[in-house]
């Protein structure tokens, strides 16, 4: 770091250090010193950057007003309008945390403060075990609704935070030159981390992480890609019997088990999307109307489950802000495909702190799309806080004005 960089740089650099840190455990906090950042930032008259993203990313909150403006109730959709001070995270890490070091540890720190928000939700999960126990059911009906969420307030938060730390970690084992030092510290974070999302049970987030994995592993070791299937396979056996009906009820799910009441969510979305196809239903408008938009064949009572979304990302965006809407984030997320590859192509072989960021966005993507199959993920401020994190680093490690290059040549 420069000794001569002014005050309000150093304390941008450190405020959006602990903005991207303390979502971990409490997005309050991480949203207070967020602000400060920004402040901080303004403060000190550096420029204020985007990554190549910033086009569609205008679009998409463009869009979204738009549809807000036409949806007949913009007071009730005025919530997603607030949710766009979320994004100034990656406004103020692209242009504050211009230090490789610095950026490597965040995800350290990521892992480390991970592995302590694991171990609160192994205790937890011992505790509802003998809590089942104690009321007399079955352990799988009573933990389906009641499972872990560490410090965070709901499961799908929890294990979708450890997984976006898992895969960074992997990420950094796989390919950062320092993965060597110190490496049982940060393999045993892996397994605090691993086991607090099998514990959590959320299969959407287990399936993200699978998908990571085998990217992760492929570019890695590619002849060890064939493990990862024989891996999960051992698990599913050896996992005790209420754990491996969790696996099971993917595909043969029991009566506790949400897979029909999102066959319900899905189907309504796609005729919210047909009824309204450029600017849809408007922010908001699907958990105020959803009843409205059921099919009338569907089977009542409903199953239990969440209605006030529609627990698939890219359907949510269609039926609440358009089919345009929609394209433009598949825009972005092309694009940051397309920028983090060209990046990796033209790194020289061996390890980099480079290539652990762009392999690592990449994973990241990967996992957060093929978990928004099946939930809204990327609607949740503390997930999505985490995955403004990795796209702005990623992008970063495109940057050739990076303090402390000399680990990466």
């Amino acid at each position: 770091m420069d000794p001569q960089e002014s005050f309000p740089l150093r304390a941008a650099r450190w405020l959006a250090f602990g903005s991207a840190v303390s979502i971990l455990f409490s997005i309050a906090v991480s949203q207070i010193l967020l602000a400060l950042g920004l402040a901080a930032l303004l403060l000190s008259g550096a420029p204020l950057r985007l990554p190549r993203i910033k086009l569609p990313l205008a679009l998409f909150l463009l869009g979204t007003i738009i549809s807000l403006a036409f949806s007949g109730n913009p007071a009730a959709g005025l919530p997603q309008v607030r949710k766009f001070y979320v994004f100034c995270e990656l406004l103020v890490v692209f242009s504050a945390l211009r230090d490789m070091a610095l950026i490597r540890w965040l995800f350290l720190t990521w892992a480390a403060f991970g592995s302590i928000t694991a171990v609160r939700g192994l205790v937890q999960f011992a505790a509802k075990v003998q809590q089942a126990h104690q009321l007399g059911m079955n352990f799988y009906d009573y933990y389906v609704s009641e499972r872990i969420t560490g410090f965070m307030s709901h499961w799908n938060t929890f294990t979708g935070q450890e997984m976006f730390a898992l895969v960074m970690l992997a990420s950094f084992l796989f390919f950062a030159p320092e993965a060597r030092r110190r490496a049982w510290i940060w393999i045993s974070c892996a397994v605090l981390l691993w086991l607090a999302i099998f514990l959590g049970e959320t299969r959407a987030v287990w399936i993200g992480t699978a998908v990571a994995a085998v990217y992760l592993v492929w570019f890695w070791q590619r002849r060890l890609v064939v493990l990862v299937p024989a891996v999960i396979a051992l698990v599913i056996v050896v996992a005790p019997h209420d754990l491996r009906e969790r696996f099971t009820s993917l595909l043969h799910p029991q009566q506790v088990d949400s897979n029909a009441f999102r066959l319900v969510t899905w189907r309504t979305g796609i005729r919210m999307v047909e009824a309204h196809p450029v600017l849809g239903l408007g922010p908001e408008m699907i958990k105020l109307h959803f009843k409205e938009w059921v099919a009338p064949d569907t089977p009542r009572p409903l199953p239990s489950g969440w209605y006030g979304h529609l627990h698939n990302i890219y359907l949510q965006y269609a039926a609440e802000r358009g089919i345009p809407v929609l394209l433009v984030f598949l825009w972005m997320i092309g694009r940051m495909f397309y920028d983090y590859w060209r990046g990796l192509r033209v790194l020289p072989p061996g390890r980099s702190d480079r290539k652990f960021l762009l392999h690592g966005g990449i994973a990241v993507t990967l996992a957060a799309l093929a978990e928004g199959f099946f939930e809204m993920n990327l609607g949740d401020s503390e997930v999505l806080t985490m995955f403004l994190v990795v796209v702005a680093c990623a992008y970063l490690a495109l940057e050739k004005d990076l303090v402390n290059q000399s680990r990466d040549r």
